[in-house]
C-alpha cells in the first residue's frame, strides 16, 4: 500500500511517465531468448562478412573472373561457418564485453576456421594427411586466408557489438493493450498496516463504493479492468501495485517488506502469468522491495530506500534491469511510507512531489512542488488525461494549467490508509 504516486504511461504497475512502448534488450541480465539471438546474430554477421568480403576481395583481385566464385565459394562458407560457431561460444561466454577480449576471440577464430576450412577443402581432393598439407595449410593464413582472417577479427571488433546492440535493443511494434489489474477491497481492509498515519475508522461500505467508481473510470477511459482473485482476509491486498512492476515485457513480482502483505503475491502472480507476452522474474528474500517504491521515469527507476523496501532488493531490482536499458537510482525515503507517497511523475517527466514529504528534491533533474500532500499521485490514463484525488483540488488545478485533461476520484477511505490513485491497480500497457 502507498500514499500520493505517479502518472502511469503504459505498461507499468506504477503510476509513472510514458516512456517507450517496446522492450528494449535482452531479458533478465542480458539472458534469456533476446540474449540467445544476439549472441547468435553476433557471430553469423561476423561469419557472413568473412565469407562474402575474402569472396569479393578474391574476385576483384582475379580481374573479376566468375570462375572465383565456382572455386572458393564452398571453401569459404565452409570458413565462415565455423568462424560464425567458435564466435558464437566465445560471444556467449562474455568475449564481446571488452574490445581486448574481441580483437583476441575474433582473431583465434578466425585461424582456427581458416585452418579447419582449407583442411577439410583439401582432404576432400582425396589428398591424405602429411606434412606436406600441414605446410599448405600454415602457409594458406598470409595467402590464401589472410583476408577472411583481417576480416573476421576485425568484424569481431567492431561488427558484432553493434548487432548484438542492435538485436539487444531492437523495439518491435505490439499491438496496443490498456489492461487494468485490480483487487477488490479485503473485508478486513480497516486492519491494513499503518506507518505514518494515525489510525482512522474506516467506511467498509464507502471504500466498496470508492473502489467501483475507480475501477469505472478506467473503463470509461479505455481501459479493461481485470480481477485478481479476491482475497478477504489480506487487509491491504486492494493496493495490488506494491506486489508487482512491469518494465515493458518483464513482471517483477516484488517481496514485499510488511510480512502481512506477503501473502497476497501467490494470486496476483496467476493474473500476471495469464496475461501474454511477459517474462517473470522475482525478488528473493532477504530482499524486500514493494511496487509503491519504483517511480520509472523514462529509462530511469527512481526505487525509494524506505521501510518497505530494503538494499538487497533494490541490488536485485538492479540486477534484473541490467542490460534493458534502464538506469536505477536509490532514493532515501523516510518521511512517507513509499516513494511514490512522496512523489510521482508527469509524462514529460516533471517529477511532482509535496516538499514535506520528499528527502531529497535534487536527485530528480526537474522537480515541482505541489501545494497538497493528496495531490503528489497522479495516473496517466491517457496521452493527456491524469488520473489523481479529489482531495488536491489545488493540485488539479495547477495540473489543469500545465495543460493536462485532469480527472478526480473520492478514495478517501483509502487515503486514511496511505493509498493513493496509483496504487489501486497495475496498469498494463
Amino acid at each position: 500500500m502507498t500514499s500520493p504516486a505517479p502518472a502511469d504511461p503504459a505498461a507499468e504497475s506504477s503510476g509513472d511517465p510514458a516512456e517507450p512502448a517496446a522492450r528494449p534488450a535482452p531479458a533478465r541480465r542480458t539472458g534469456g531468448g533476446r540474449q540467445v539471438l544476439a549472441v547468435l546474430g553476433s557471430a553469423a554477421a561476423v561469419g557472413a562478412l568473412g565469407f562474402l568480403g575474402a569472396l569479393l576481395a578474391f574476385f576483384i583481385g582475379n580481374g573479376h573472373t566468375p570462375e572465383v566464385f565456382m572455386q572458393l565459394t564452398g571453401h569459404f562458407a565452409l570458413a565462415g561457418f565455423f568462424a560464425a560457431a567458435l564466435l558464437a561460444i566465445s560471444n556467449a561466454a562474455g568475449a564481446l564485453r571488452t574490445w581486448f577480449l574481441a580483437l583476441i576471440s575474433g582473431f583465434a577464430a578466425a585461424v582456427l576456421a581458416a585452418i579447419l576450412a582449407t583442411t577439410v577443402t583439401v582432404l576432400a581432393t582425396g589428398r591424405g594427411i602429411s606434412g606436406e598439407l600441414f605446410l599448405f595449410v600454415v602457409g594458406s593464413l598470409v595467402s590464401l586466408n589472410l583476408v577472411f582472417v583481417l576480416l573476421v577479427t576485425f568484424g569481431e571488433l567492431w561488427l558484432a557489438p553493434f548487432v548484438a546492440r542492435a538485436i539487444q535493443s531492437y523495439q518491435p511494434e505490439r499491438t496496443p493493450r490498456r489492461i487494468a489489474l485490480v483487487r477488490i477491497p479485503a473485508s478486513n481492509l480497516a486492519d491494513g498496516e499503518l506507518t505514518h498515519l494515525e489510525r482512522l475508522p474506516v467506511d467498509q461500505a464507502k471504500a466498496d463504493e470508492q473502489w467501483d467508481n475507480y475501477c469505472a473510470t478506467l473503463v470509461a477511459e479505455g481501459w479493461e479492468t481485470v480481477e485478481i482473485d479476491a482475497a478477504p482476509e489480506l487487509a491491504d491486498s486492494v493496493f495490488v501495485e506494491d506486489t508487482v512492476v512491469l518494465f515493458e515485457d518483464l513482471a517483477v513480482i516484488t517481496s514485499p517488506g510488511a510480512v502481512s502483505r506477503r501473502g497476497e503475491i501467490e494470486g496476483v502472480e496467476r493474473s500476471v502469468r495469464d496475461l501474454p507476452g511477459l517474462e517473470l522474474a522475482r525478488i528473493e528474500a532477504p530482499g524486500t522491495l514493494e511496487g509503491g517504491d519504483v517511480l520509472k521515469v523514462g529509462r530511469t527507476v527512481y526505487v525509494g530506500a524506505s521501510s518497505r523496501t530494503n538494499a538487497e532488493g533494490i541490488r536485485q531490482l538492479r540486477a534484473l534491469l541490467e542490460g534493458r536499458g534502464y538506469t536505477v537510482v536509490a532514493v532515501p525515503v523516510t518521511r512517507a511510507l513509499h516513494l511514490k507517497s512522496a512523489v510521482t511523475a508527469l509524462p514529460d517527466g516533471t517529477v511532482i512531489g509535496h516538499p514535506e514529504l520528499v528527502d531529497a528534491p535534487s536527485l530528480f533533474p526537474r522537480f515541482l512542488p505541489v501545494p497538497e500532500r493528496e495531490g503528489v499521485a497522479v495516473v496517466l490514463v491517457s496521452d493527456d488525461t491524469l488520473l489523481m484525488s479529489a482531495a488536491a483540488p489545488r493540485t488539479a488545478e495547477l495540473l489543469s494549467g500545465l495543460g493536462y485533461r485532469v480527472l478526480t476520484v473520492d478514495i478517501s477511505e483509502f487515503e486514511k490508509l496511505e493509498g493513493c490513485v496509483t496504487c489501486l491497480s497495475v496498469r498494463v500497457r
